[in-house]
């Protein structure tokens, strides 16, 4: 089923898509011990409807769609260089701080700071007080339903909740500048997430059409199956000593085609409009705001 967290007439919700209209889910089940609307993080964690809700549908077009997950309850975890092609145009920008040698041994593992997420829709920050090379990066993102630690490669599957689409934008002159990435990662507006999550029986994780396009020039196009660690080996990574949680998301890195993978960098400017697009997610789109722009907060999840 295709999820969303969405803003209605009668304040934030959680429903199924179909077609063009959405249905919330029951308020019985969309609500908590105190009464306080649930969002999607917590039906994760008790376990989501199996069927669509028998609830009166609402336009699409009449909500205004939130991140599927508006406020993780933990850092949004990342795999850097996890494309082969990526891997080595990021090698020849200079801009890796602590290179590789080109492809890597075992993935690269960083963070993204929760409150760095936005909705397909929003604003994505210039930043422009901070930074003069704001970049575009398409991923797919998972969602973890189960958890777990020490999680085998042939059980990772069986732990997903689910998928989405994840725009890690970042920072170039600070992720370089300080060396380790989180600061570059984690400005406010840079995590786009959306617009849907789809429950992983929909979604065949092996051949994903991965694809950008910023003002409708395609930038950025490679498959899943081309992912140097695929899912299930980065979920048996992260939960070797560490314990997965449900609602945790995994960003599970960009294919080539970058800005900086361009001679000169292609750097994000204002009013530029990024759509981030795979196969059975649909598509994730921001404009990058002005000048010293500020990002407006975001709804928490309902």
């Amino acid at each position: 089923m295709k999820f969303v967290s969405f803003l209605g007439k009668d304040g934030p919700g959680v429903g199924v898509v179909r077609g063009a209209d959405v249905f919330p889910v029951p308020h019985g089940y969309g609500v908590s011990a105190d009464g306080a609307p649930v969002g999607l993080l917590e039906l994760i964690q008790r376990g989501t409807p199996t069927s669509v809700p028998s609830t009166t549908p609402m336009p699409l077009s009449e909500v205004r769609l939130l991140a599927p997950i508006p406020r993780p309850a933990r850092n949004v975890i990342c795999v850097g260089q996890n494309y082969y092609d990526h891997s080595l145009e990021f090698e020849a920008s200079g801009y890796n701080a602590t290179p590789s040698g080109g492809v890597p041994e075992r993935p690269i593992i960083f963070t993204k700071a929760s409150s760095s997420v936005i909705a397909s829709g929003e604003c994505i920050p210039l930043h422009d007080h901070l930074t003069h090379e704001l970049d575009y990066e398409a991923e797919l993102g998972v969602i973890i339903g189960r958890g777990g630690r020490n999680i085998s490669r042939e059980d990772a599957l069986g732990h997903v909740w689910g998928y989405t689409i994840i725009n890690d934008v970042t920072a170039r002159d600070l992720q370089r500048d300080h060396r380790q990435w989180f600061l570059g990662k984690s400005l406010d507006g840079t995590c786009p997430m959306g617009p849907y999550a789809v429950t992983a029986d929909e979604v065949d994780v092996t051949g994903l059409l991965v694809e950008t396009r910023v003002n409708g020039e395609l930038r950025q196009s490679a498959k899943t199956a081309d992912l140097i660690f695929d899912v299930p080996t980065l979920i048996a990574t992260l939960s070797a000593g560490m314990t997965l949680v449900p609602g945790d998301v995994i960003a599970t890195g960009t294919p080539a085609g970058v800005g900086i993978g361009f001679d000169p960098p292609r750097f994000l400017s204002s009013n530029d409009t990024v759509e981030v697009s795979i196969t059975g997610l649909g598509t994730l789109t921001n404009t990058v705001g002005g000048p010293q722009d500020i990002a407006q907060e975001s709804p928490h999840e309902p």
